[in-house]
């Protein structure tokens, strides 16, 4: 760690479009943090899979489920949809068939811990379980966890860009410049997960593949903190963008990033 803090790339994307979600841009030209700058639910279920996964070795879907309800009721205002919310404050709570983009932003640290592709692959599927077991909540989930691992171990764009489109069908063929003008707010998998991912093929770097993200509009924070995920694993974080979002962190939120970093460090 060399003293310095390091940050999971899907919380710096979550809090960098954070500001944009409600109110979209369809340009990468913006200032990355300002008052408004917080991290959401994205950066806090995130971190809760990480929870478990430092805690849990048998992967139990109950202790996940324990890890997601302690954190989530710890920021109820977080920005949880209406069922998740429910489901979150419930004494014995069920999947309900969700396909929405909750199962990819909260699986990146799936990735960055498994060590072989069926590894992450299961584990995302499990993540996902839990509440958004629709068939497009788990691929979404899966294509995520497994687009950081591929690029993890080192993948190329093209090779991770292949495997995506083998196993999950996504359409990955399309720019940026040819989604934006007609994309708008998409709160499934089916319709953020591809355009994360093409977000990171196409940058050159962390920032860059962050504003890429933002820029198309509709789920900002979302789509931003999928792609900051994957981004992560091939560019360095800047440091400023790690120091400011490092500050906008409750300790609390701070001290499992820390952990969850410095455990993967261990793995590889």
């Amino acid at each position: 760690m060399a003293g310095k803090m390091k940050m999971l790339g899907a919380v710096a994307g979550d809090i960098i479009g954070s500001v944009y979600e409600r109110r979209n841009t369809k340009s990468t030209d913006f200032e990355l943090f300002g008052d408004r700058s917080r991290f959401t639910d994205d950066s806090v279920m995130t971190l809760a899979v990480a929870k478990w996964l430092l805690e849990d070795e048998a992967h139990s879907i109950r202790h996940l489920i324990i890890c997601m309800q302690e954190l989530g009721n710890r920021y109820r205002h977080a920005g949880y949809g209406g069922r998740f919310k429910a489901w979150l404050g419930a004494d014995n709570p069920q999947p309900y068939n969700s396909w929405g983009n909750g199962s990819g932003m909260r699986v990146s640290a799936v990735g960055l811990y498994a060590k072989t592709l069926d590894e992450a692959l299961a584990l995302a599927a499990l993540t996902a379980s839990v509440s958004h077991n629709h068939a497009e909540g788990v691929k979404g989930a899966q294509a995520i966890a497994t687009s950081v691992f591929l690029c993890k171990q080192g993948k190329s764009k093209q090779e991770i860009k292949e495997y995506v489109v083998k196993t999950f069908g996504y359409h990955l063929n399309r720019t940026i410049e040819e989604i934006r003008p007609n994309y708008h707010f998409d709160v499934s998998c089916q319709g953020s997960v591809p355009e994360a991912i093409i977000a990171f093929l196409e940058g050159n770097s962390f920032e860059e593949v962050i504003r890429l993200a933002i820029s198309l509009g509709g789920d900002s924070d979302t789509i931003a903190c999928m792609a900051g995920a994957i981004a992560a694993c091939m560019y360095p974080i800047p440091d400023a963008i790690v120091e400011q979002c490092g500050a906008l962190l409750t300790s609390d939120l701070k001290f499992i990033n820390d952990q969850f970093v410095e455990f993967i460090g261990t793995r590889r």
